[in-house]
């Protein structure tokens, strides 16, 4: 059975607001990728930072401040009316909130810490739950009064699509009737050093599936989604989330399966949950995070599982990795793809140098213009990979 994708509140490099992402996502405008300096000790990184001014947070809440709680608000106020609407429809105690996340509120611990450091005592305004990885669904919770269930993923890469994931078996089960889910991540000196140190970040904007890849680029963003078990209103858009599917190679602590075998188990249990064929996909959002590995197992996955080709692109050079809000926000770009903020019809184009590598199955990469064409039922795939091989697939459509 589908769960009902009802609305979506967005925010990330791209821009704030479902249209000003979609335009530029389906021009694929690039601006918001930018080099700065100060993250890392002497090297300037190409980031995908939010430059919109962010809410503040609201009264009797400050003590879970942090930039990424503001990004997740960011998304949440896009669509408070309609998330006011289901509470008042369902009841607070029939709504959960289920989030990825990856970073919570760790890039203002760190300040407290580095601060008590040199001054001999944490911040005065310092809250350790800030930086719990629960923080962003507790504060959420907070904010509208929710008491349903209430909880974040941390699975790396995988977080955010685990929770649309996690969220749609809980409305199957009947737990509740509505979940707010999705994922947000803030930048932050902690993965930014991490990556850098494991040799995996491009100093330069990234380049999926060339040749000439040389690692990620980081970025940060939030995407909520309403999602219930019946479809609210068609006075918009009437999106699905079909199915879902998940795996785990246990191969390697940060390296994939090279063969992408539990990548390709996702995929095929995302369409066997969704009941269609491979050859019924239109368009699939890649990982494709322009690390040698991760883009060299995905190519043979795909072409393991489309042999005929399916149009495809990743968008991490318009947003940057985004790690736990990855999912989500890429789960959001099939949701405008399908959407009326899609204005010409048009796929997100795969942003690269066109240098294939020799030694690797050559994808249907998405060039700019192409447009996604008009069925009855249309259907898109979005994966998502993570270290330790965990693995995930999404396929949304539109509401049957």
């Amino acid at each position: 059975m589908p769960s009902y994708l009802n609305a979506l509140g967005l925010i990330c490099a791209l821009g704030q607001g479902k249209q000003a992402v979609a335009d530029a996502l389906f021009a694929g405008d690039a601006s918001g990728m930018r080099a700065q300096d100060g993250w890392v000790a002497d090297r300037s990184l190409t980031l995908g930072a939010v430059r919109a001014e962010l809410p503040p947070m609201p009264a009797g809440l400050q003590a879970s401040h942090s930039r990424n709680n503001q990004l997740l608000l960011a998304a949440a106020l896009e669509i408070e009316p309609q998330l006011r609407a289901t509470i008042k429809t369902y009841g607070p105690e029939r709504i959960a909130v289920v989030l990825g996340t990856s970073t919570s509120g760790i890039h203002e611990a760190s300040q407290s810490i580095a601060a008590s450091v040199h001054d001999g005592a944490l911040p005065a305004d310092y809250c350790y739950a800030q930086q719990e990885m629960a923080a962003p669904a507790t504060f959420l919770a907070d904010w509208l009064g929710l008491s349903g269930p209430a909880y974040c993923l941390s699975t790396a890469c995988t977080s955010s699509a685990r929770a649309l994931l996690s969220a749609h078996r809980l409305l199957q089960q009947g737990h509740c009737d509505a979940v707010l889910c999705g994922g947000v991540d803030s930048l932050c000196r902690l993965t930014l050093n991490g990556f850098s140190a494991l040799e995996a970040v491009s100093a330069e904007r990234c380049n999926p599936f060339s040749a000439n890849r040389q690692g990620i680029n980081i970025g940060e963003g939030a995407a909520l989604f309403l999602m219930t078990k019946e479809l609210m209103t068609r006075e918009q858009t009437s999106i699905a989330l079909l199915g879902g599917g998940a795996s785990s190679d246990a191969y390697h602590i940060s390296a994939p399966q090279p063969q992408g075998l539990g990548a390709q188990q996702a995929m095929r249990k995302a369409l066997a949950a969704a009941g269609v064929t491979a050859e019924q996909i239109d368009y699939l959002n890649l990982h494709g995070t322009a690390t040698a590995h991760n883009d060299a197992m995905e190519s043979l996955a795909v072409q393991a599982l489309f042999p005929q080709g399916v149009p495809c692109s990743s968008t991490k050079p318009l947003t940057g990795h985004a790690l736990g809000a990855a999912g989500a926000l890429e789960a959001a770009f099939c949701w405008l793809s399908l959407s009326p903020y899609n204005r010409d019809n048009l796929l997100p184009p795969h942003l690269w140098d066109g240098q294939a590598e020799d030694q690797l199955p050559r994808l249907q990469l998405v060039a700019q213009g192409t447009r996604l064409g008009h069925k009855p039922q249309r259907r898109l795939m979005s994966n998502s990979f993570a270290f330790g091989g965990n693995n995930l697939s999404l396929i949304l459509g539109d509401a049957p």
